[in-house]
């Protein structure tokens, strides 16, 4: 189907995402209440749940807008036929803007312990702040928090309003290829996001463990957030397959892509992960290895041992078939696991830095569908808003011919 008999077909997103919305909203609202409840009654803890819930969808929105460039670089069908559904995560950006401004108000002050150094609880932070006054005074300070979060939500804001809006002019007539001004954009906006989300983690993570460092732990989190990404458009376009005119876009050898590339961001972070692991193991510093004592004790071994397993193996080993990569049915249910795996990672990264033994909250359990589900209505407002594949893209071309339908 060429541009000129395109509008025959029916491009806009199906009536079932409206439904999803509407049930995304009583999701949300019924998660919102439990999680109030927490955070009158059990403030620290809420904001420990409201980071996890936070990294985890923000992994989603960033890992998106990732994809979406390394497709505008490197071209490919497996791309156009996911461009819209990428965009469509990557414009809920806004609204982690807004989410982050009561959690830096509330949040921030309760959980990182460099906020207030006099006021830390562990003796080992409370030794290492004194002993180098200057990270306080010059990096992690309230005044730093705020600036640099300003810039990180500048810049992907940016690289999300240019991808954004080129797509949507290529909605109308005529037929041209701006394939070459997404690429100028894409290439550096890849070097940026992968920056800006690195030094987010060391602000809003790492720091929790002010008196750890890892060089290699910003990518560990990028490596994350492709694998979010990809499984949850997975997802998605198993539900769209169902309904024109992803039933009629959607082809064996893309989901068959969409499969391999989730197979090399899951080797990714195992590679990021084993590499962080050996190089600090072998190193026996203190000050480096504590991260890992808290881990491999008190109960958070198994956690670990889970995601070995469950993170890595399982996932490598089922992802080698060829069958299961090019059945989009049976694709979703790798891909729907990764997302849960995905959390439990985040959960082993932050909440051991809060609790010695291994606990699960109710601000863990209630938080993700009260944020979840306002985000995923979100990102399905913004799916409904625009067709799924732009009619006079001339890179969309042979998603839209009818002969490889």
């Amino acid at each position: 189907m060429s541009a000129v008999n395109a509008t025959k077909l029916d491009l806009s997103a199906p009536s079932v995402i409206k439904t999803i919305q509407s049930r995304s909203l009583a999701i949300a609202g019924v998660g919102t209440v439990i999680s109030l409840a927490v955070a009158f009654t059990r403030p620290t803890e809420f904001f420990r749940g409201y980071l996890l819930s936070y990294m985890d969808l923000l992994g989603i929105c960033l890992g998106s807008m990732a994809i979406l460039m390394i497709n505008h670089t490197t071209g490919g069908g497996w791309g156009i036929s996911i461009r819209r559904l990428l965009g469509a995560a990557m414009r809920t950006w806004p609204m982690f803007a807004v989410l982050f401004v009561p959690f830096a108000i509330w949040g921030a002050p309760r959980i990182y312990q460099w906020w207030s150094p006099e006021q830390a609880t562990d003796p080992v932070i409370r030794e290492h702040l004194a002993k180098h006054s200057f990270i306080v005074h010059d990096y992690l300070n309230p005044q730093g928090f705020w600036i640099r979060a300003i810039i990180y939500f500048v810049l992907w804001g940016g690289i999300s309003y240019f991808l954004s809006k080129w797509s949507f002019e290529l909605d109308q007539p005529p037929v041209r290829n701006t394939s070459a001004r997404f690429k100028k954009l894409s290439a550096p906006g890849m070097i940026i996001y992968a920056f800006a989300i690195s030094f987010a983690v060391i602000d809003w993570v790492m720091s929790l463990n002010p008196s750890w460092i890892s060089t290699i732990y910003g990518l560990i989190f990028v490596a994350g957030q492709l694998i979010a990404a990809l499984a949850f458009v997975i997802v998605i376009e198993r539900i769209l397959s169902r309904h024109r005119p992803m039933a009629i876009l959607l082809r064996p050898s893309y989901v068959h892509d969409h499969g391999k590339f989730l197979l090399a961001f899951i080797m990714l972070w195992a590679y990021f992960s084993f590499s962080q692991w050996l190089i600090i193991w072998a190193g026996n510093l203190p000050e480096e290895i504590s991260w890992f004592l808290r881990r491999l004790n008190g109960g958070w071994q198994y956690v670990g041992l889970f995601l070995v397993v469950f993170h890595f193996f399982v996932p490598f080993f089922l992802l080698l078939s060829r069958p299961l990569k090019r059945d989009i049915s049976r694709l979703v249910w790798v891909a729907a696991w990764m997302l849960f795996v995905r959390y439990v990672d985040l959960f082993w990264h932050i909440e051991p830095s809060f609790s010695q033994s291994f606990v699960v909250t109710i601000a863990d359990l209630a938080i993700p569908f009260a944020m979840g589900g306002l985000w995923f209505a979100y990102f399905c407002y913004n799916l409904n808003k625009w067709p799924l594949i732009a009619a006079y893209d001339a890179t969309a071309q042979s998603v839209l011919e009818p002969e490889h339908g």
